[in-house]
């Protein structure tokens, strides 16, 4: 005959073995020494194929211990846990999707940044104004040189602005050509650099400017090498110089992918933007 203490021993025993079998088999290079990793290995081929509850059981079942068959139908059965959301960039097939072109409800009502608001933003993170080209040249060690480069294009027609910006305002029109690139890659679009067509200018700029642009203002965010513009009605084509051209697309397009892409870094309050309709571009400050 068994007395109370050892069945209640047993009892005990039988939860642990139950436990560390379902620790084992969700875990089992636990209980696996080094010399034995091959062996784990092989037997992940059959791990995989039933649950930690299925083979917590069939560990129950094949001891020797005491334990009922009333305890081992105990173990809850586990689902295996949901894939998760399929991927927005990939189908199940490993094949890209196709992501649609949204654009922005209103560019005006999306893009509201005027003057007086960016140039608070200026003032915080831009340098002192510049005075003229040779005073810009001087200021080397606060600006940083946006010229060439991968994923922007400086406009050949640019004749009123100094190709330097703040490195947080570089920073952040590299991230925009980056972001674009991207855009236009997960819509199967062919690639297109933006043109940036205005970046700092001197105070001797702004004056020449003013002359033949009433919607320049004296006092110009663009003095402090915080902010620049990019158009939307011209784009910089991406062509391979050894493959086929590419297939013409509508200026418009390209500016809705745009667009997605400014109210995106502007949400985050990483800029402002302001949609200039007789110049043609987006007006942007670093946030």
């Amino acid at each position: 005959m068994m007395n109370i203490s050892s069945k209640r021993y047993l009892q005990g025993f039988g939860v642990t073995v139950v436990l560390l079998a379902m620790l084992r088999c969700a875990y089992p290079e636990v209980a696996s020494s080094p010399a034995s990793n091959v062996a784990v290995a092989d037997s992940s081929v059959v791990a995989d194929s039933m649950t930690v509850a299925d083979s917590a059981k069939a560990v129950l079942a094949s001891s020797t211990t005491a334990i009922s068959k009333k305890d081992v139908a105990s173990v809850p059965t586990l689902s295996p846990k949901p894939l998760g959301r399929p991927s927005r960039f990939f189908a199940a097939d490993g094949t890209p999707v196709k992501n649609r072109i949204y654009s922005v409800p209103h560019f005006g009502n999306t893009f509201p940044d005027q003057n007086d608001v960016q140039l608070v933003a200026a003032a915080r993170h831009g340098v002192k104004a510049v005075i003229d080209r040779a005073d810009a040249e001087r200021r080397k060690s606060e600006l940083v040189y946006v010229g060439s480069n991968p994923f922007y294009h400086i406009d050949d027609r640019m004749r009123s602005s100094i190709p330097y910006l703040v490195p947080r305002a570089a920073i952040l029109l590299q991230d925009i050509g980056k972001n674009f690139f991207d855009s236009l890659q997960t819509k199967q679009i062919p690639l297109h650099k933006v043109i940036v067509t205005s970046v700092l200018r001197s105070k001797a700029d702004v004056q020449k400017l003013r002359r033949r642009n009433s919607n320049a203002t004296e006092n110009s965010c663009h003095l402090y090498g915080t902010t620049f513009d990019i158009c939307y009605n011209r784009y910089h084509t991406v062509e391979d110089p050894d493959g086929p051209r590419r297939r013409q697309v509508r200026n418009d397009t390209l500016k809705w992918v745009l667009s997605e892409v400014l109210r995106d870094m502007r949400e985050q309050k990483r800029c402002l933007v302001k949609y200039e309709v007789k110049q043609g571009c987006f007006h942007i400050t670093v946030n």
